[in-house]
């Protein structure tokens, strides 16, 4: 590959948000930091592509002082950081949701749901029994119809007895033909535009910049970001990753407690 950047062989740096560029605690190292500064002095773009929608994304970046563009909500969303705008926005059809719910719960008994609405301010609203928000704001759903009642951009499943792994198989086989299904991590079973991934997103942020998949290294640790792993000349999957990414990896390398993205990057820059 040409070098096309200075000391780095790719210009487009793509990096998964939780468990990946953030560790455990939430923060972004200072190495990692330094490292994706180098990176982008060396005339990379850094491009966030996440599975959270904006609303959960958005401090995070002010936090880091991040002003590029991110993709969010699994590649529904291009969102212009610096400008505080969303520059593209793909909704969920709501009646294709409804079906594909439908067939889930006929296969496997009742659901506990969460929707992520679409839009800059777009809420979550999580339902009775769904967990795995931690402390990230929500909208409780305490009635059946406001999860139809604006246009979403996801809905989140759980089941109280199938594993996250377990229900994303059963999920993809019985509504796979009306709605995208993924994981995103344990707890995270998501229904998405059919057609919709983290690839689709960062193809249409990349265009913007003039970027193409020969471009990109791409970093993940769940089996959402395999699909970006495809689209990308390279992915590098995390130590913590699931067995899923790291079976279609180029590389593993270290955890992101222990600034897996720093560590590659710092090779490819030397």
């Amino acid at each position: 590959m040409t070098d096309a950047a200075g000391s780095l062989p790719y210009r487009l740096v793509a990096t998964d948000l939780d468990g990946t560029l953030l560790r455990s605690d939430d923060s972004v190292s200072a190495r990692t930091r330094e490292a994706l500064a180098a990176a982008t002095a060396a005339g990379a773009a850094h491009i966030v592509v996440t599975g959270r929608g904006v609303r959960w994304t958005r401090h995070i970046l002010d936090e880091l002082g991040y002003e590029g563009l991110a993709v969010c909500g699994q590649g529904a969303q291009v969102y212009d950081a610096g400008a505080h705008r969303l520059l593209t926005s793909i909704t969920l059809d709501r009646q294709l949701a409804s079906l594909a719910l439908a067939k889930i719960e006929a296969e496997i008994g009742p659901l506990f749901l969460a929707a992520s609405r679409a839009g800059v301010d777009g809420e979550v609203m999580v339902g009775p029994g769904y967990t795995s928000v931690g402390s990230l704001p929500f909208l409780p759903l305490t009635d059946p119809s406001q999860l139809w009642a604006e246009p979403l951009s996801k809905i989140y499943v759980q089941h109280p007895t199938l594993s996250s792994d377990e229900l994303t198989e059963v999920a993809t086989r019985t509504a796979g033909g009306f709605v995208t299904v993924t994981m995103a991590g344990e707890g995270i079973v998501e229904l998405l535009p059919l057609g919709l991934s983290k690839a689709k997103g960062l193809s249409l942020a990349a265009r913007r910049l003039g970027l193409k998949p020969a471009d990109t290294i791409a970093f993940g640790d769940m089996p959402n970001d395999i699909p970006m792993f495809a689209w990308a000349a390279r992915g590098v999957a995390m130590a913590n990753a699931h067995a899923e990414l790291r079976a279609v990896a180029d590389e593993v390398t270290s955890s992101n407690d222990e600034d897996g993205i720093a560590v590659v990057l710092e090779r490819l820059l030397a």
